[in-house]
């Protein structure tokens, strides 16, 4: 049975004046953010939880999503981060033994809005052509005008530094039984999944704010140090870069999407803005090493620039991406230091990179 006429009718607005028409699943709020497609079936509930979609609106393609509601065990931080979500079927009546909500009773606590009845397929198509845009939600009856005057008070995800309002405001623990050695996490957005694989290959975990200097790293004692994911533009974050490039060939570094753009920033690469990023569970990626290629879960708008000139000869391209050639890990022996565009401790169902964390291991007890 169809009810979605009793749902308030929503609106989409692009920069480019198109928008689109559907409902609101939930509470009809208004927010707006830089759209992106994300191509997973599932594992919503850890997207919606990741701080590297602050600022986003997600665009979901698989078209039924919520069918298994919220779980106590599956996130990937403490609230949600996105801005919000688009969907073409939502499904309301979730059907899990582990479920204790709805999606979007879950993600409307925090203020933001779900919308359904949305063709997603055809917005991916406009997406992924004419590049990524800014994107605003808000009920019909608000007026286009109203619409397009919010939507033009949004800021670009160029140029924005958003880690201070995602990173912890002070330095905490997260120890394992029988630990092997010492790593210090700085927290740009990290992950639970990243400490939990840490505590896995028996690290105990200390996890500092992104604005930690070099000497209060240090301090730490730690035998590694690891540059967490996080949402924004790498090329705003100079302070961040600067404390890196004071760790290099201190400690062995390892460093997870925008970890691995600040890394590659301090090694002297440059950044871009993607067109339309990559954002989903699937995505290929050759090892050049080995030759192998390892399935990935991806979430990044910038990408490194590994044409332009590097302050350490050392460094050398690790993996690529397959579908766009385009940088997907770097490493230098010298320094010690290594990193990756994907995200190795996501679980997309192979686990395929999770060998990079013990490759990190090996490094901090040599």
């Amino acid at each position: 049975m169809d009810n979605s006429f009793k749902k308030e009718k929503a609106v989409l607005m692009f920069e480019n004046g198109d928008f689109y028409e559907g409902f609101f699943e939930g509470k009809p709020l208004e927010s707006g953010g830089e759209a992106v497609f994300n191509t997973a079936m599932n594992g919503y509930q850890e997207l919606v939880t990741d701080p590297s979609y602050n600022g986003q609106v997600v665009v979901m393609t698989y078209p039924m999503i919520g069918n298994y509601g919220i779980n106590e065990f599956d996130f990937e931080s403490d609230k949600v981060w996105i801005s919000g979500l688009v969907t073409k079927n939502y499904v309301n009546n979730y059907s899990h033994y582990g479920a204790v909500k709805s999606l979007s009773e879950f993600i409307n606590s925090y203020g933001y809005p779900v919308v359904s009845g949305i063709d997603t397929r055809h917005l991916t198509i406009s997406i992924r052509d004419g590049g990524q845009s800014n994107l605003y939600i808000a009920p019909k009856e608000a007026g286009i005008d109203y619409i397009k005057k919010k939507l033009s008070s949004l800021p670009k995800m160029e140029g924005l530094n958003l880690v201070s309002s995602v990173s912890c405001k002070k330095a905490y623990e997260n120890k394992t039984d029988f630990p092997e050695f010492r790593v210090t996490v700085i927290d740009y957005g990290v992950k639970f999944n990243t400490i939990r694989c840490l505590n896995h290959i028996k690290a105990d975990v200390t996890v500092v704010p992104h604005n930690f200097s070099k000497k209060e790293i240090l301090n730490t004692e730690p035998d590694g140090i690891l540059l967490s994911n996080g949402p924004g533009d790498p090329q705003t974050m100079t302070e961040e870069v600067e404390t890196i490039k004071g760790l290099l060939g201190e400690k062995p570094i390892f460093g997870i999407c925008l970890g691995h753009q600040l890394l590659s920033r301090s090694l002297g690469f440059k950044t871009y803005k993607l067109k339309f990023g990559h954002h989903g569970i699937n995505q290929p990626v050759k090892n050049l090493k080995n030759g192998k290629v390892e399935i990935t879960s991806q979430n990044h708008g910038f990408c490194v620039d590994f044409q332009g000139k590097s302050a350490d000869k050392n460094t050398v391209l690790t993996h690529i991406n397959l579908n766009d050639n385009t940088v997907e890990g770097i490493k230098n022996e010298k320094l010690k230091a290594f990193s990756v565009q994907y995200h190795p401790e996501s679980s997309p169902g192979p686990r395929d990179s999770r060998y990079l964390f013990s490759e990190f291991k090996a490094i901090c007890l040599r």
